[in-house]
């Protein structure tokens, strides 16, 4: 049941934001470079997929709802900007300045962010797949509130993503699904990972001093290697630890 109403949740959300970029019409990069430095912040339901947007400052601006599927974002300049609904599948955000944005219901599937800057972002989408090896997600606020759950759960979702050497201490990602995750050498230390799904996830060689993992499921999740295990809180709450891997 809870499974799907998830669906129902994402089919909802899809359709209001088809229906709000219906009537946009696609942007190229110098349009945009001009409205950006015409102080027109606002680019709610930007149409602009597969443009070359890298390097360009959108600190700030409101890109509610922007169709960027499979646009080069690389070293753009995004802190603070609120990209809630929007559509990024397989774009490019390597290195980009995603500080303190707002990504909330937003597709990242398949996107590449490796080195992006995503400390203290708001994420609560779709990143399946998503490539965040070496990014910094410190502090990043990625659990799901309970409080406002009206058509079922909204969860961060990072099932099969790439997060080999990133930075995630003190992120907030209770809830969040993580399965199969490669999260090999990351840094998990202080990070809430109750009630997350980390079933199947590689956590080999990860950092994970003070680490919250209380109703976690972790079958069959690699813990070899991992630093600070000792220090986990609520690992013996764990789903499945019988069945994860644990090890020198």
């Amino acid at each position: 049941m809870i499974q799907s109403r998830n669906w129902l949740t994402w089919i909802g959300v899809a359709a209001v934001l088809l229906m709000t970029q219906a009537s946009a019409a696609p942007l190229t990069r110098q349009q945009i470079e001009a409205r950006i430095a015409s102080a027109a912040a606002d680019l709610t339901n930007l149409e602009a997929p597969g443009v070359d947007l890298s390097g360009l400052d959108f600190r700030g601006a409101r890109l509610f709802g922007a169709s960027l599927k499979g646009a080069n974002l690389t070293k753009a300049k995004l802190r603070g900007c609120n990209l809630d609904l929007a559509v990024l599948r397989d774009a490019t955000l390597v290195e980009a300045d995603l500080r303190e944005a707002s990504l909330f219901a937003s597709v990242l599937a398949n996107a590449d962010a490796s080195g992006a800057d995503l400390r203290g972002a708001r994420l609560m989408g779709n990143m399946e797949r998503a490539n965040l090896e070496g990014a910094d997600l410190s502090e990043a606020k990625g659990s799901s509130d309970m409080a406002n759950q009206p058509m079922g759960l909204i969860r961060l979702v990072l099932t099969r993503a790439r997060l080999r050497g990133a930075k995630l201490n003190r992120a907030e990602l209770s809830r969040a699904d993580l399965s199969y995750a490669d999260l090999r050498d990351a840094d998990l230390s202080g990070t809430n990972l109750e009630l997350a799904k980390l079933v199947g996830a590689d956590l080999t060689g990860a950092k994970l001093d003070g680490a919250k993992l209380a109703g976690a499921e972790i079958h069959h999740a690699i813990f070899t290697g991992a630093k600070g295990l000792a220090s986990v809180r609520g690992l013996e709450e764990a789903e499945g630890r019988e069945f994860a891997v644990f090890g020198k």
